[in-house]
This record gives C-alpha cells, structure tokens and sequence, in this order.
C-alpha cells in the first residue's frame, strides 16, 4: 500500500524485498492512499505534511521542497504523489541514477510546469554537476546554462517557474548539508508496528477483494518485516495459495501455510537471512567472521549479503557487526533451535554477548 529469498536469487526477485516486477509494480499502484486522509501509518509526518500542504494553499504558494528519507517501502513516492494531489498539481517522476550530467536535469527542469511536483527518487545518487545545479534551482528557480566551451563559453540564466521537488533517499547521510539545508520540510519515515501493518492488510484486502479475518491479517503483519509494501506482496502470494489451496478466506492457519510455503517464517526471515545465520552458527560458531567469508559460505555476493539480508538482520537483534567481523547474537541462536557453544563464547568475541 504506502509503499529482498533464496541465496541464489538476485536481491530484487525476493519476496520480502523492496523492490518489485512490473506486475507487482502495477498492483501497488492501485493500492495507494490518493491523500493524507488514506494514509495509514506515520502519524507524525502526516500532520506536520498535511500542516505544510494546508498553509500553501492557502497562501495560494507552491508547496516547500520536501525530503523524504527512511528504508524502502514506507511509502515515500506514496507520499510524493499525495502532495501533488493535495496541490492539485501534476507530477513527474525521475530518479538520482537517472541523471548523470547536468544537462539532464536541466532538461526536466525547463519543461515543468508552475506549481509541479518533481519527485526525484534516490536523489543522494545524483552526479555532482547535477547536484549543483540544482542547488540554484531550488533556490532561486534558476539554472545556468553553458553554451560553448572554453574561454568562449557563456553561461545563459534560465528562469524556471516555481515548483516543489520531493527528494527521496534510503540514505540521508549521504546528502551534502547545502542540499539538505535547501529543503523547507524534511521527514524520516518509520518502521511500521504490527497494528498499523495490520489496517494496511485490511485495506488491500478490501480492495483485492479479498476476505481475511483479524488473526489471518495478524499473522501475515507480524511476517512484514515493518514495511507495508512487502505486508501487501505477502497478503497477494497468501491470496494465491486460500484460492488454491482453500476456500479463499485468509485465516491465520492459512495464512501461516501460505508464508510456509514461500519460505517466510514467523520472524519475517527468508532463505537468504536463514542462510546468512546458518553459516555464521554452524560453520564459524557464531563468529566473529569477516563479510567477505560469510558470503562466500553463503554463496552470494559481498555487496547482496551486506545491504539486503544484514540490515533486517542487526535490526532483529540477530546479529551484530564488530570491529572483528560479524557475530551472531543469543536470539539467532534461539532462533534456529540451536544451543550456543558457551565454551567458545570466552574465546571468540561473544563473550559480552552471552553475559559472560
């Protein structure tokens, strides 16, 4: 609504991923909030947004530029088009990766239109020319253009009209302060709790047509790993399986089957983050161990095994980064079944860990 499984799967295919196929993409679409009214979840943003959205249409204004960061599948380019809603603006949609030099982003600025909202995705992954540039724009609706090279290039002011960008980042550290300090209204998206995930299923299913019950939606929350795109992902794949396997009516038992089925356990854990753990315990003792070997065990990339399975990981409370290299904590152990060996605990660096 608001809005990665196996260790030989590519990070983007994964069922409790944040990313989508074009199929999935086309779906949570359709399950979008179109205003704040709809919006479930973030409290704090939405009252601040809605106070932001409120005054500039009173003033007759332009919306502030926006800055939306947190993990993805909280619902920012959800938000970014309810404020071009709430506007009663259009809205074009591009991303960081996406412009590389500094006449593409000029390019998309000097075809917006008064009053439209530019929602830049990833903007932290901008090229630096662009980034720039974009510092005028923001400012003062202005660009410079370059014509010629050299001595003989000159620089052409273009004057833009007004516009709000909503800028959108997994990873707001790594913005510049003069972009950052450019935005009117900045807000970090939060994980979700398993009562909002649980309005959030209830809503699709509503709108999938889809019957569930209050234990069948809390099951499938309690498995989303606090994100609303991947509680709605998880609701379409136990959807599947009740018409198949069921009468189609999601109740936990099936809603538990169905998850069972697709490699979800109660936790939210994949293959991938079950992989990741199950080396670390039964190859290295729980660690430490450095990432490049864990991944290895893992067969996965460096890169996959770091940004896709650890973060959920750390967060649980399953495993913890050191100086020495990765260690697995007393609730992985648990989580699997297995006993720690508390005579290697001393020796490997989980000592502090396991209270000894």
């Amino acid at each position: 609504m608001n809005w990665d499984d196996t260790t030989d799967t590519p990070a983007e295919e994964r069922l409790v991923g944040g990313s989508a196929d074009r199929d999935d993409q086309a779906v949570e679409a359709a399950l979008r909030p179109k205003d704040l009214g709809e919006f479930i979840g973030q409290e704090k943003v939405r009252e601040q947004l809605d106070l932001v959205l409120r005054a500039a249409r009173a003033r007759g204004a332009t919306a502030d530029h926006v800055l939306l960061s947190g993990a993805p599948g909280l619902g920012k380019t959800t938000l970014s088009m309810i404020i071009a809603a709430e506007m009663g603006a259009p809205i074009r949609i591009t991303s960081g990766p996406a412009i590389q030099h500094a006449g593409d982003l000029a390019a998309i600025l000097s075809s917006l239109q008064e009053g439209e909202v530019l929602f830049l995705d990833e903007i932290h992954r901008m090229s630096r020319p662009a980034e720039e540039m974009l510092y005028m724009a923001m400012e003062d609706f202005r660009v410079d253009v370059i014509v010629g090279k050299g001595p003989g290039a000159t620089a052409i002011p273009l004057e833009l009209p007004p516009f709000t960008l909503v800028g959108a980042t997994t990873r707001a550290g790594l913005l510049p302060p003069p972009l950052r300090d450019r935005f009117g209204f900045t807000a970090h998206m939060e994980f979700y709790e398993p009562a909002e995930l649980e309005r959030v299923i209830h809503r699709s299913a509503h709108l999938l047509d889809v019957e569930i019950d209050s234990a069948g939606a809390a099951e499938i929350a309690g498995r989303s790993r606090g994100t609303p795109r991947i509680a709605n992902r998880l609701l379409r794949r136990v959807r599947d399986y009740a018409q198949v396997k069921a009468d189609g009516v999601i109740t936990k038992d099936i809603a538990a089957a169905a998850l069972a089925v697709y490699e979800v356990d109660a936790r939210g854990l994949d293959r991938l983050d079950r992989g990741v753990l199950e080396a670390l315990l039964k190859l290295f003792g729980g660690g430490p161990v450095g990432l490049s070997t864990l991944a290895v065990a893992v067969g996965e990339e460096r890169e996959t095994v770091e940004e896709v399975a650890e973060p959920f990981l750390v967060r649980e409370g399953l495993l913890a980064r050191t100086p020495r290299g990765r260690v697995a904590t007393p609730a992985a152990w648990a989580h699997l079944g297995l006993t720690p060996p508390r005579s290697q605990a001393a020796g490997n660096g989980q000592g502090d860990l396991f209270g000894a």
